[in-house]
């Protein structure tokens, strides 16, 4: 019975151990030829300095660093020489000591074969560090020692170069949970990975708790492809003493070193194409890059070497740690010198490596692999047949998507189809281009397509961004205009307002002044009593005229109209005596509108209100205004004189 609850115990506990340790298989890969012993056969050597070192600026994905350095200036290996600027960025360091010589465009290794700025250092032999301050990552907080990252220059060594302490950073919406180590290398040719877990597992491990430290993770687990079982023993051995870590081996299928594949092969976890690992609470690193961080943070080294794998068509294939902005013919004579038949060089794998536009450039922090290419290795590809709608590619990809329906929109222009299709999931393996039996090119035509719908969407955003900058001016203008409108309609309603207020007080006031009153009463009455004694006179004087003594005058419209409906002609004297009493009557209101005016004006004399800027006004303009001053005295004399008591 003893023996039966044993075997029942010991069985669980395998089934829980093959669990934790269960790959899952994604779809679609390929299998193609490794070629790996070739430079795994020799131990990691170290390059000499050379004579001149090429730094390029753009060694990294992101904003380019800013310059700090000037041509003349002697600088110590490790010294910063460009600044990290922007969010997305890294710092550019010394890899020796030596004298800046130049900063100017040269060749960069990159698929455009473009020059790019770099910094040429002429190194002095000395290869003497700058000062190094180790950090206490364990008693530091988190923010100094994402800061201080920051300025390592240390990015992604297994390919992608994306800069590290963003990934380090802790993000609010979600937290990490599993720490995942990409020790895959599923690539042909490339060893560096599997190299540096031989030789170096334990400060790997050391890189590995100090990421996991930084994140916050709970698990780690370490992804190391079945061809490799020398780095699996190294890094299984190294790994007892982090705590919650993992060794997992994978099969041997390419591309199961892409981050996502390797999430869903460790942790069955298929991480959305529209989302970041991140946001499923997972985070992954090359086993270069932590081995990167621990020299950073132990010995205070920033970025200034990395382990390169130079291998193909060569006379000794191997792995040399260069100084980042070695030449590549140096790393060439390191390993035996290419072969006669060299007829090109490769930069990465032989799946998603490119051409180099010449073996005259430096070694970057991207440069994980150089392969001599010859025909024997490498075959030129034969002519593109049509596509016979085999479907092999769809059956190899591993993001599942339709190459063959991406292959005929990309090739067709028919772009937005693409789009739809979710071209921009495609990674870029090759692997439908490997298993094409019609030799059709795939990822070129896939490639053409992305950067044509990315420089369409530039296009759009900046016509976008033209047409809200125009709208936003040509709201301005209205706004403005209307703001000077009612600028003036408030000055306008202001200055009214200012000149009505005084004068309309100043009325009020001698309105209610019983004086004012009393004499505007006595001059309506004066002006009534002469219009009256101009009216009589005139009558007198038109009675005593004949009509011959006056010339006979038009008939006026009135008269006529009088005429025509009584049918009776005025005479002469009518017409005469109508026209003067016309006369008088008009003379007699022209007078007492003078006197009310008169009489306003002697008002607001009397309260005050007359103008008071006289003093500085000329001799012959003060005689005017005394001489009417003593007229309206004299009026006004007349005027209480004739008023009854």
């Amino acid at each position: 019975m003893n023996n039966i609850i044993q075997f029942a115990s010991k069985l669980i506990k395998n089934l829980a151990a093959n669990t934790a340790n269960e790959v899952h298989k994604f779809h679609g890969g390929v299998h193609p030829d490794g070629h790996k012993d070739e430079s795994t056969s020799r131990p990691i050597a170290q390059l000499p300095i050379p004579e001149a070192l090429t730094l390029p600026l753009r060694q990294h994905v992101g904003y380019i660093p800013k310059l700090k350095v000037q041509v003349g200036d002697y600088v110590l290996k490790g010294e910063m020489l460009a600044e990290a600027e922007g969010t997305v960025s890294a710092a550019i360091h010394a890899p020796t000591s030596g004298t800046i010589s130049a900063i100017e465009e040269a060749v960069i290794p990159h698929p455009s074969g473009l020059p790019d700025m770099c910094v040429t250092l002429t190194p002095d032999g000395k290869d003497q560090w700058k000062p190094l301050t180790p950090i206490d990552w364990k008693n530091t907080a988190h923010s100094e020692l994402i800061s201080s990252l920051r300025a390592s220059g240390i990015v992604g060594l297994g390919g992608a170069t994306f800069p590290t302490h963003i990934k380090l950073r802790k993000d609010g919406s979600s937290a990490i949970h599993t720490l995942i180590i990409n020790a895959a290398e599923c690539e042909p040719y490339i060893t560096c990975d599997d190299m540096l877990m031989r030789e170096r597992a334990d400060e790997i491990i050391q890189g590995v708790a100090i990421a996991q430290h930084l994140l916050g993770a709970a698990k780690v687990v370490i992804g190391i492809e079945d061809n490799k079982p020398e780095a699996t023993l190294a890094m299984s051995a190294a790994s007892k003493t982090l705590a919650n870590a993992v060794v997992t081996t994978v099969p041997t299928l390419y591309p199961s070193g892409d981050a996502r594949r390797l999430i869903h092969l460790l942790l069955g976890v298929e991480v959305p194409h529209h989302k970041r690992s991140t946001e499923v609470g997972i985070q992954v690193f090359n086993v270069a890059t932590v081995l990167a961080i621990y020299r950073y943070f132990t010995f205070g080294e920033p970025s200034v070497s990395r382990i390169v794998t130079v291998t193909g068509n060569v006379t000794a294939p191997q792995n040399f740690e260069a100084l980042l902005g070695t030449p590549m013919p140096l790393l060439m004579a390191a390993a035996g010198g290419a072969k006669p038949d060299t007829t090109h060089f490769v930069m990465g794998g032989p799946m998603m490596g490119f051409d180099l536009p010449s073996l005259n450039v430096p070694v970057t922090k991207a440069a994980n692999c150089i392969i001599a290419a010859s025909p024997t290795l490498f075959a030129p590809p034969p002519p593109a047949q049509p596509c016979i709608r085999c479907t092999r590619c769809a059956d190899a990809c591993p993001v599942n998507l339709q190459p063959q329906e991406l292959y005929w929109f990309a090739k067709s222009d028919n772009f937005e189809k693409a789009r739809d299709y979710n071209l921009f999931d495609c990674i870029e393996c090759g692997c439908c281009t490997y298993v094409c039996p019609s030799n059709i090119p795939l990822v070129q035509y896939y490639r053409y397509a992305k950067s044509e719908i990315i420089a369409l969407d530039k296009a759009q955003e900046a016509a976008d961004l033209a047409r809200e900058r125009n709208d936003f001016r040509l709201a301005r203008i209205e706004r403005e205009k209307l703001e000077r409108a009612q600028k003036h309609a408030e000055r306008a309603a202001a200055a009214k307002n200012n000149l009505a207020q005084p004068e309309s007080a100043e009325t009020d006031k001698a309105a209610n002044n019983p004086d004012v009153v009393e004499a505007k009463k006595a001059a309506i009455a004066a002006a009534v009593e002469r219009a009256k004694a101009l009216k009589l006179t005139a009558a007198n004087s038109g009675a005593a005229q004949t009509s011959t003594e006056q010339p006979l005058q038009a008939e006026s419209p009135a008269d006529n109209a009088t005429s025509s409906a009584t049918g009776v002609k005025p005479d002469a004297t009518t017409t005469a005596t109508n026209e003067a009493q016309s006369k008088i009557d008009k003379q007699a209101l022209i007078a007492a509108a003078i006197e009310r005016a008169k009489a306003q004006k002697l008002a607001a004399v009397q309260t005050g209100a007359a103008p008071k800027n006289t003093e500085n006004l000329s001799a012959k303009v003060k005689a005017e205004i005394d001489e009417i001053e003593a007229i309206r005295t004299k009026a006004q004399q007349m005027v209480k004189n004739k008023t009854p008591d």
